[in-house]
């Protein structure tokens, strides 16, 4: 059970949050109990789900790279909640198999496609594990994969978000209302 309130109000006037739950809803089915955590603190809510879009539209990284950063950095800090959340996305809101969403929470990286996200994934989760062991040639890989300062810039950043937000689910202990098959997939992994 969770450690706070799930802030479920049965109307929604600020049109900010409206837009958030709109989008939420378009890409995982539903409002997940996630957000309404965060509903105990709405000033905070948008100001940060606003800093998530940016992250997540503004930069160089595709929603596709940002969504496999979420599941192996979330797997990598044993949130299942997180976890799930972003093999939703990945798979109801993109359309992304099941099965390719399996293997890569079976086999982290290396069921990574192609050089580029390869790269991008052994960077988050060396920043999400010890960020003062990023090392230059790891930089350069980015570089040589087409990131440029700001797409690197974004990928740390990004790291750093979704560790935030499974630090808020783990503390909080978020009642879990994604599917069983991320979490029992998720949990075999640790």
């Amino acid at each position: 059970m969770a450690r706070v309130r799930i802030a479920k109000p049965e109307k929604i006037d600020d049109p900010a949050i409206q837009g958030i739950f709109e989008w939420v809803t378009e890409m995982e089915g539903k409002v997940p109990n996630h957000f309404y955590v965060e509903l105990n603190f709405p000033e905070f809510f948008t100001a940060k789900l606003g800093a998530t879009k940016v992250l997540w539209e503004a930069g160089e990284l595709l929603m596709e790279e940002i969504q496999h950063v979420g599941i192996l950095v979330s797997q990598a800090n044993g949130c299942s909640y997180c976890t799930a959340a972003f093999c939703t996305i990945l798979n109801h809101g993109m359309g992304t198999s099941e099965d390719y969403i399996q293997s890569l929470l079976a086999s982290g990286t290396k069921a990574a496609k192609g050089e580029r996200l390869g790269a991008i994934l052994d960077y988050a989760l060396q920043v999400n594990s010890n960020p003062a062991g990023v090392t230059d040639s790891q930089v350069d890989h980015l570089r040589d994969v087409d990131l440029t300062d700001k797409g690197i810039v974004q990928l740390t950043h990004v790291v750093s978000d979704f560790s935030s937000y499974n630090t808020l689910n783990l503390a909080l202990q978020t009642d879990y209302d994604y599917r069983d098959l991320w979490q029992h997939l998720t949990d075999q992994q640790r």
